[in-house]
């Protein structure tokens, strides 16, 4: 038993900064260990639908912009720019990524990005349709499941028609 104890101490995975910011603030969330682009590694009662990509842009008048919606649809330029008060908007090249957001291709998160740059962001609003959401945490193969109005009110995102149709 005691073995037992040592070894879950031993494979507990570190929290991410996020993580930790998340659990300060006292905002209910779950860490996961998934790599959204592999599908056949999903958790049991994950679909790729439930896993949200945050996607950082460039509006023309604005700056920087932040859109989030599922791994499964497709961004539309169009209404971001329109809900972020641009009238165009367009993805932030990767090699400008890190210095723009903080973060590389693929650990783009909400929690992070508000903390440190305070950029709009802007949640597809089909995700107030799920009881919770899953988002990076920060780290590449590391997520968080949170409630995506909860994650809203935090981050200080809108709710807005994001997807293509």
């Amino acid at each position: 038993m005691t073995y037992n104890k040592i070894m879950s101490k031993k494979h507990k995975l570190k929290k991410t900064l996020v993580e930790q910011i998340l659990d300060k603030a006292k905002i209910e969330h779950e860490g996961l260990s998934i790599n959204a682009l592999e599908e056949n590694t999903l958790p049991e009662g994950v679909n790729r639908s439930d896993i949200y990509k945050t996607l950082a842009l460039i509006g023309d008048k604005t700056g920087p912009v932040i859109g989030i919606l599922p791994l499964t649809e497709h961004l539309s330029e169009k209404k971001l720019a329109r809900v972020s008060g641009n009238k165009k908007v367009s993805m932030i090249p990767q090699k400008d990524l890190q210095k723009t957001t903080g973060y590389i291709h693929g650990a783009n998160n909400p929690v992070g990005i508000w903390q440190n740059k305070k950029f709009p962001i802007f949640i597809d609003n089909i995700a107030l349709e799920q009881d919770w959401i899953i988002c990076s945490a920060g780290e590449l193969g590391r997520s968080i499941k949170i409630n995506a109005q909860t994650l809203a009110d935090f981050v200080h995102a809108d709710f807005a028609e994001l997807r293509e149709k």
